[in-house]
């Protein structure tokens, strides 16, 4: 299901479950998809208050979301320990929903078991603090979508809410086989291991909110702000395609699904905010099925002077996985975008305008 180029407006939410002008906590907010989450959520009439772990070198933050949105809607805190105890007391005080978007994004992590352990100690510490704060009505927190599979694009797979990535996991703990061998087995079991701990916390404590989780493939599309963000994450991953480096990362990236940002950050404002409310979910964020031989391609038909210069990127054809992604596609109806999701062709060029920017 894709979506044509007309531009999206936001429309008022109807009886909406969080009202607007009330303040909503995004973590990680310099982030690519914590700042569309930022972005969407002033878009639609919230004020939100953003972590990071410095101020100082996030202050553009304050400038962009003010000429984005107008200004004193936005503001920034600095969270520079987010394992310290009571880290996110000061953070969850008064806002009445949450978007917790920070999480572990270390691609060469060593032990998963470790790794999510230690990463729990502050997610969990998170959700006690919201559920401490009595205003705060609905949690979304992110996972992965490689909390749910390995892509393997030989392979047909259906993927459902109950779906988890053991298999990574048993790859990760399994001591016969070389840290080269595992690939990105660790990184998943991480994600993996991490999210089950989170709606372990929930189920164990019932806190008084709506929780959902959201479980993002491959983001792409327009970074908010290149000058200062770069281009992070995995839409920069397609600026390497573009660079002709980290040829090798690339290649070994199956097909799978990918999403686009500003997509992203609008389940979030539709699992907040709007009603009836959703709890207890796994939203899937699949838009389309890509691979970064399709994204080469694409930018080579939309800038064929440069298609000289760009990676050698493998095919490994196309990902055959059946995925739950319908019910997004409800959630961004419930924000007026009933066309569905955004194409990979306008991510990708969206992508590729923030770069240009740079190289300006």
């Amino acid at each position: 299901m894709t979506t044509t180029t007309t531009p999206f407006k936001p429309t008022p939410i109807s009886n909406p479950f969080i009202p607007p002008g009330a303040l909503v906590l995004v973590t990680g907010a310099n982030g690519l998809i914590a700042s569309h989450v930022a972005d969407q959520l002033l878009a639609h009439g919230y004020r939100v208050r953003g972590t990071v772990r410095s101020a100082t070198r996030c202050a553009y933050l304050t400038d962009l979301f003010s000429a984005r949105h107008g200004p004193g809607l936005f503001e920034l805190l600095e969270v520079p320990d987010v394992a310290a105890p009571g880290a996110w007391m000061a953070a969850v005080r008064g806002v009445s929903g949450v978007a917790h978007v920070l999480g572990s994004s270390d691609l060469a992590v060593a032990d998963a078991d470790r790794g999510a352990a230690e990463e729990l100690t502050w997610q969990t510490g998170l959700l006690e603090a919201a559920a401490a704060e009595p205003g705060i009505r609905s949690v979304v927190f992110t996972s992965s979508a490689w909390a749910a599979w390995t892509p393997n694009a030989s392979r047909k797979v259906r993927l459902t809410g109950e779906s988890w990535n053991e298999e990574a996991v048993a790859l990760a703990r399994d001591k016969s086989v070389n840290a080269r061998s595992k690939g990105l087995a660790v990184f998943m079991a991480l994600k993996t291991l991490v999210e089950q701990g989170v709606w372990e916390w929930v189920e164990k404590n019932k806190p008084g909110y709506a929780f959902n989780t959201v479980l993002p493939d491959t983001v792409l599309g327009e970074c908010l702000d290149p000058a200062n963000q770069g281009i992070p994450s995995t839409a920069g991953m397609a600026y390497w395609v573009w660079k002709n480096t980290n040829v090798d990362v690339l290649n070994m990236l199956q097909p799978q699904w990918f999403v686009d940002c500003r997509d992203t950050g609008r389940l979030y404002v539709a699992l907040l905010a709007t009603t009836p409310v959703v709890t207890g979910e796994r939203i899937f964020g699949f838009g389309e099925r890509y691979s970064f031989f399709r994204v080469a391609e694409i930018l080579k038909e939309l800038y064929p002077d440069h298609a000289d210069k760009m990676a050698k990127v493998k095919d490994f054809g196309w990902d055959q996985t059946e995925v739950p992604n319908q019910r997004g596609a409800e959630l961004l109806a419930r924000l007026g975008q009933h066309t569905g999701w955004r194409s990979l062709e306008e991510s990708v060029k969206d992508n590729a305008e923030s770069w240009l920017k740079l190289e300006r």
